[in-house]
């Protein structure tokens, strides 16, 4: 077999590819001993149909066709490994002569992944926001601990702010009750915003046994994003009691004696949590200057496919939890189709970018993932998919995505080993020290933890090829 590589961009390439008949001998008895399971010749036994007979009855045509369909994978993957590439995704394959006896000739397009040269990172500096909690931050951790020990009591008199009451509903669209419109006996806090708009307005001024009709657009169900009567009937009002700030609701809500234990925790608490935004914080806007110190071609069809699988996501997944449409999406985020189509666009390039980018710094860098590194980042996946660690390991094997997570953890690790030789300093303009963070393992951002159609592509590359 003979073949060669000519580049057609930095992200694609043409093979062409010469392979001897002698050497498609073996795809040719398969094809023979595949069709003699698959007919019946009269005087022939199933199985025992000589090749000259098939050839006669069935055309030496059809053997041929399924000899190279059998053959190709082979062939492109051993041109693909002559010439050392890294393909992503499946090649559009043109046979260009099929000469019985003598020759099979073909070409091969498929998107590679770009040649990348990473300059000298060492020198990255960028400004985070600096660790403070302030008093206000600390009261109001407090007084949010507060409200959840509150009680209720019963009152007669009319609904106000903060109260809890307790109501029936029933919804109509176009004059008509909706079969899931009509909802007894839910408590809600008046001002808390988590029911229709314009409930507050409606029900405020209610005692016990009021009633009150307002229009509101609903939010889920069947009739989700349309606009409906709703009829809203008070059957009790209860003021919310808040207990009193002192050592015994300390005691009540914590592990400690005091108020002033309770507040130092909380502080501590804030600290850590304003730590970890600062980490995440550094990690982003290091991967930011970093990608902006390399140049990476993407490749157009893997862009595309990104795009789409990230609009797919968007509106399949997310926004149909939520019984919202991409178009009423796009209206509550105050944006046009077309600005949604750049951002997804922009987000697209970037993920495909930096994965590019953090896995050139692993294969540099030799950087390797254990057997804990990975059990440890499953277990994180897990918890964030609300499935149980064996569960999603179970998952993960049946659909083949280990090789994933180790990708996932390996950009993590790279991208940590570039955070760590550049320069973080605060607002105030102090150096911060990542390294004094509790959670030794830095996570690489969404856009390079998760993988991206580039290494999904990667792994379609390796299965078997249609010719």
């Amino acid at each position: 077999m003979k073949s060669a590589v000519e580049t057609l961009n930095p992200t694609r390439v043409r093979l062409t590819v010469e392979v001897p008949f002698e050497e498609l001998k073996d795809s040719l008895d398969a094809a023979y001993k595949k069709i003699n399971q698959q007919v019946t010749v009269k005087g022939f036994r199933k199985g025992k149909i000589p090749a000259r007979v098939i050839d006669q009855r069935f055309g030496r045509g059809a053997v041929l066709e399924e000899a190279v369909n059998d053959a190709l994978p082979k062939f492109y993957t051993d041109a693909v490994n002559e010439a050392e590439l890294n393909p992503l995704g499946q090649p559009e394959v043109d046979i260009t002569e099929l000469k019985d006896g003598e020759t099979l000739n073909f070409t091969a397009e498929v998107d590679i992944r770009p040649a990348i040269e990473i300059p000298d990172y060492s020198g990255i500096e960028v400004e985070v926001d600096a660790v403070e909690v302030s008093d206000e931050d600390v009261e109001k951790s407090v007084e949010q601990l507060r409200e959840r020990f509150a009680s209720t009591s019963p009152v007669e008199r009319a609904a106000a702010d903060g109260d809890v009451i307790t109501i029936d509903l029933q919804a109509k669209v176009d004059g008509e009750v909706l079969e899931d419109g009509v909802a007894d006996g839910v408590s809600y806090t008046i001002g808390s915003g988590e029911l229709l708009d314009g409930i507050d307005e409606a029900v405020k001024g209610l005692e016990a046994g009021g009633e009150a009709t307002f229009t509101s657009e609903l939010k889920g169900g069947s009739a989700a994003g349309k606009e409906a009567e709703v009829t809203v009937k008070v059957t009790q009002v209860a003021a919310r009691e808040l207990p009193e700030l002192d050592d015994d609701f300390a005691q009540l809500a914590s592990e400690f004696d005091t108020l002033e234990e309770l507040r130092a925790d909380s502080r501590k608490r804030l600290a850590n949590m304003k730590q970890y935004d600062q980490a995440t914080q550094a990690q982003e806007r290091v991967l930011d200057k970093l990608l902006d110190l390399v140049e990476v071609p993407v490749p157009e069809k893997l862009l595309e496919d990104e795009i789409n699988t990230r609009k797919h996501n968007l509106e399949h997944h997310q926004l149909g939890q939520m019984g919202l449409d991409l178009e009423k999406y796009l209206e509550l985020q105050g944006k046009t189709a077309e600005e949604f189509e750049t951002e997804t666009r922009e987000a697209a390039v970037k993920g495909i970018k930096t994965q590019f980018v953090l896995d050139e710094l692993v294969k540099q860098e030799k950087l390797n993932v254990s057997q804990e590194e990975l059990t440890e980042h499953l277990m994180r996946r897990a918890a964030s998919s609300g499935m149980s660690p064996d569960q999603f390991a179970q998952a993960v094997v049946e659909q083949g995505q280990v090789p994933l997570l180790v990708g996932e953890v390996a950009r993590g690790k790279a991208l940590a080993s570039v955070v760590e030789k550049a320069t973080v300093k605060d607002t105030n303009g102090e150096i911060v020290d990542l390294d004094d963070e509790e959670d030794e393992e830095t996570e690489a951002p969404e856009a390079a933890a998760e993988s991206t159609d580039a290494e999904k592509a990667d792994d379609k590359a390796e299965e078997k090829t249609e010719g």
